[in-house]
């Protein structure tokens, strides 16, 4: 018995020394082989062009080479008061990036186990799509890759606010209740039935018949839904136990109000049309919104810290601390172009380099001309983005909030900020 005793602490001492390494290792970007002094006039220069010609009121940038992180810096403030300074352990509202840090994960994970096959028809495990003609023959990998003809985004919100800009009552409450259980905003709570609802009108939505690259969000709401149907556990906690403990990313999570962090939330936008409010701990995006803040197209928060222990495992293949999360095989599925034929340069839910990236100029390519062609990752509409690069060992992170005070601010983009410092950590490595 002692034996057997002795023989179970081991194994879980182990397993504690494997998530025990939760922090990130700094060195100068010197230290490995980069220009220090060519980094920070060039990354300086760019972020500072970036807040003057108002493409965001702060940023922060991270850049690790191998597993160290060589660059880490933030800049201007939350708002353009300039109360706030940008803080390096600040949280974010991920956006988009939410598609490849909460469902991705999970969706590789069952993949492996052989509870999801790619090549299967989606309605193998969506059961309302086995009664839908124009989809149930669409496979997963025609959704992960954009190739399925979805509808690209559906407003839902126009389901919840009247013309005249008041909520409809039955959808929404200001105080929680029995069937009012999803917080939306501070006094805001959403019916539990609106979410069926929501899962009714994807269902039959529109599929085009021209199989071409069109990028669409809607099953990424329903995922969620299903890994829950599939594994038998609620989707956070699937989420926190199987790769957010083990990467010791603490911060990685939906609804960030809840959680009594001590960190400081960076604010999205001033929402005129539903919450009346400039949003801050809470989602931005509406639709995910309306589910309650948990979703698989937006509502993850994260540090820079946090979101590049996640890109350095799918940049190491699944690996951390000697675990494999997720099999080496499946990573590199999902992280190869899957339609090329079609001029599609999508992966299996990341996003991938143009396909004939190298040969463009950077103010054309995405993201920069010197990526490698196996390098990966995604964008997120508050402003954020993260890359990976396994060839070249480099881990990019940029988190904003671009679209603070309003969405129309889309300098980010006119100014190709993002591509432009990614480019620089390139060229400080080649000189």
């Amino acid at each position: 018995m002692k034996k057997i005793l002795l023989s179970i602490f081991l194994i879980t001492s182990v397993m504690q020394l494997g998530f025990a390494q939760r922090e990130l290792i700094h060195a100068k970007p010197s230290a490995l082989g980069f220009d220090e002094e060519f980094i920070n006039h060039k990354v300086d220069s760019i972020m500072q062009i970036g807040i003057d010609s108002l493409a965001f009121p702060g940023a922060q940038l991270l850049i690790a080479k191998n597993d160290t992180v060589i660059f880490h810096k933030a800049y201007g403030y939350h708002t353009y008061d300039n109360i706030q300074p940008v803080a390096l352990n600040d949280l974010y509202d991920l956006a988009s990036v939410t598609k490849i840090a909460g469902p991705l994960p999970a969706l590789m994970k069952l993949v492996d186990e052989g509870k999801l096959d790619l090549d299967e028809p989606f309605s193998t495990y969506w059961e309302p799509w086995r009664k839908r003609k124009d989809k149930k023959d669409l496979t997963l990998r025609e959704i992960l890759a954009h190739q399925a003809g979805l509808v690209p985004y559906i407003v839902f919100l126009n389901d919840v606010v009247r013309k005249n800009g008041k909520v409809k009552r039955r959808f929404v409450h200001d105080k929680s209740g029995k069937r009012f259980q999803g917080q939306v905003y501070d006094g805001l709570y959403i019916n539990d039935r609106f979410e069926r609802k929501m899962n009714r009108i994807i269902n039959r939505s529109d599929v085009s018949d021209e199989k071409k690259y069109l990028y669409s969000g809607l099953t990424f709401l329903i995922f969620p839904t299903l890994i829950e149907q599939l594994t038998g556990t609620d989707y956070q906690t699937y989420l926190e136990e199987n790769f957010y403990q083990p990467i010791g990313a603490n911060t990685l999570g939906y609804l960030p109000e809840g959680k009594n962090y001590v960190n400081n939330i960076v604010p999205t936008e001033v929402d005129s049309l539903f919450r009346k409010a400039l949003v801050n701990g809470w989602v931005h995006d509406e639709n995910a919104a309306l589910k309650g803040g948990v979703s698989g197209n937006a509502g993850l928060f994260a540090t820079a810290d946090d979101l590049a222990k996640l890109m350095l495992l799918y940049q190491n293949y699944g690996s951390v601390n000697g675990l494999q999360l997720i099999s080496a095989e499946t990573v590199k599925e999902f992280t190869e172009v899957q339609f090329r034929e079609n001029e599609n340069r999508r992966g299996l839910g990341f996003d991938k380099p143009h396909l004939n990236n190298a040969e463009l100029p950077l103010a054309e390519a995405y993201p920069s001309p010197l990526v490698s062609p196996e390098s990966f990752g995604h964008s997120g509409f508050t402003g954020t983005f993260v890359w990976a690069d396994p060839v070249n060992k480099l881990t990019y992170i940029f988190l904003s909030n671009r679209v603070y005070p309003s969405r129309d601010h889309q300098n980010l983009y006119n100014l190709n900020i993002r591509p432009a410092l990614q480019d620089v950590f390139y060229r400080a490595e080649r000189e």
